[in-house]
């Protein structure tokens, strides 16, 4: 099993190697495979970025991220401004029903709300204003409604996962009620248990995924 050490400095390691992260504005504390980042960015992508290489490292069982974005004084927008960019960047999406998602903005904080068909469009929504200047953060509350069948649900799922081949498959099992998904059993790493569930997702008629899949050392890494 991987110490606690050595998944940090790995950790750290990481956010070196990714060229739009200064690895120095971030602070890593790592126990019991948890690792909280904590600092200052002056971009939103930043502080997703280093999440996203975290949950690549081998051993990381969660994420606490505690990273603030600050921006400076030139490059402020009003809760007005982010607002108004953030509804032409939409409507710009052909991907995405426009008309049927409402945009808030608080604090630099973008809230989406309303109802799509189908799990791409609520990301592609998420992922058109979640790099526009000055925003903090993106709450993506909107929610998705289909007429699919809950029986043809779990054989997408599985279709998906043997197509993948980041996903071990024969480790874990599918449950459907309704249109929730419930995954249960083990992965090797979060980033695997993260794919899992983005891939239960982007199955036809899914609106919710119940992620309880459990991180399991990987073998090679006990030695």
């Amino acid at each position: 099993m991987r110490t606690d050490a050595q998944i940090k400095q790995d950790v750290l390691d990481e956010l070196a190697w990714q060229p739009n992260i200064d690895e120095t504005q971030i602070g890593v504390i790592v126990e019991d495979g948890v690792v909280t980042l904590s600092g200052v960015v002056d971009e939103y992508s930043k502080k997703v970025a280093a999440e996203k290489a975290t949950k690549k490292v081998a051993g990381v069982k969660a994420v606490a991220e505690d990273i603030e974005v600050k921006y400076g004084d030139d490059f402020k927008k009003t809760d007005k401004e982010i607002a108004k960019v953030a509804v032409n960047a939409l409507e710009w999406n052909s991907s995405i029903p426009k008309e049927k998602i409402m945009v808030k903005v608080e604090d630099g904080y973008i809230y989406l709300t309303g109802q799509v068909p189908w799990e791409y469009q609520k990301s592609a929504a998420k992922n058109t204003v979640l790099n526009l200047m000055g925003v903090k953060g993106v709450i993506n509350n909107i929610i998705i409604e289909s007429n699919v069948k809950p029986s043809e649900v779990k054989d997408s799922i599985k279709k998906a996962y043997k197509r993948s081949a980041n996903i071990g498959a024969n480790k874990i099992n599918i449950d459907i009620d309704g249109h929730i998904v419930k995954l249960t059993g083990t992965v090797s790493s979060i980033k695997e248990k993260e794919d899992a569930g983005k891939a239960a997702f982007y199955a036809p008629g899914v609106t919710q995924v119940k992620n309880h899949l459990k991180v399991q050392h990987d073998p090679e890494y006990a030695l």
